[in-house]
């Protein structure tokens, strides 16, 4: 967890927000076409039958797994059945170049859970850095007119992405403060089906309360197949696989600025394919969370 940010560390911590932006413009491409809870379901269940030959162990009845099915029940709610179905829901209202950038939040919620919940120091730079990102998320929120945040004018998606972010920050110090069983150690699929079979659950329920109140829809076709195929390999099992290691390797503080990267990927993918070219308010949010990576990085 305090190793040092290697090439190859950095490699796996910038892959996982490639995904992550992919995963929001492929669900604000098909947000029409599928309610946000059915989609995070039908996800994860490809996502589960795509891993499982690799990892069926687990499940066996004698599994380490089993011992500890209170804590990856935990990790599959958080990380898995609220995180995404909470992005999902803001992709209906939001852009993926907004929902990204109020994510890009994810710093400030990771200092703030590690102080006051895990017993984790926060140095007066990443006080400041906190502070700069903090900034750049109320320019998204306000579309980069200050009144409408003394109106209290919220776009829905954004405050969706909000708890989104909080769930994450809950999810990835969980990830590192606890032990995995010693038949899990080492083995990256086991320990993503561990938290994906209690994951499809919790967001398997969702989806059924979704349909059970009559808001659950789904238009089979080209574009929504290819799209749940890339967010079911790419975001889904690729992205998970980084990031736990990246998160492993240097902790979640660290970790958590890469997640800044999510944003410009968005933007550049959001230009190439949905025609949603950024704005200059979120240029200047941009400027400003990347200053706050920069400042909260820098050694005492």
């Amino acid at each position: 967890m305090t190793q040092k940010l290697t090439p190859a560390t950095t490699a796996l911590l910038v892959i996982a927000p490639l995904m992550w932006a992919g995963n929001a413009v492929a669900g604000r491409m098909v947000h029409t076409l599928v309610s946000p809870f059915t989609l995070n379901f039908l996800r994860w269940l490809l996502a589960f039958a795509l891993l499982l030959p690799l990892a069926h162990g687990v499940l066996r009845p004698g599994s380490a797994l089993w011992g500890q099915w209170r804590r990856f029940a935990l990790l599959g709610l958080l990380g898995i059945g609220l995180y995404n179905a909470l992005q999902y829901m803001a992709l209906q209202t939001s852009t993926p170049i907004n929902v990204t950038l109020v994510g890009a939040s994810m710093p400030v919620w990771m200092l703030l859970v590690g102080a006051l919940f895990f017993g984790a120091t926060v140095a007066m730079r990443q006080l400041v850095g906190a502070l700069l990102s903090v900034s750049g998320v109320l320019l998204v929120l306000s579309r980069g007119e200050w009144a409408q945040l003394l109106a209290l004018r919220l776009v829905p998606g954004d405050l969706f992405m909000l708890l989104a972010a909080i769930s994450w920050a809950f999810y990835s110090w969980l990830l590192v403060r606890t032990s995995a069983p010693a038949g899990m150690r080492g083995d990256w699929a086991g320990l993503l089906m561990a938290q994906m079979v209690f994951g499809l659950g919790w967001s398997g329920a969702l989806s059924a309360f979704e349909w059970t109140t009559g808001r659950g829809h789904v238009t089979w076709n080209a574009l929504f197949v290819a799209a749940l195929a890339f967010i079911a390999i790419g975001p889904a099992v690729v992205a998970y696989r980084c990031w736990g290691m990246g998160v492993q390797r240097v902790g979640p503080a660290i970790a958590s600025f890469f997640s800044n990267l999510t944003p410009l990927f968005a933007a550049l993918l959001s230009a190439a394919l949905l025609g949603e070219a950024p704005q200059l308010f979120h240029a200047a949010a941009f400027a400003l969370i990347v200053g706050g990576i920069w400042v909260s990085s820098q050694r005492a």
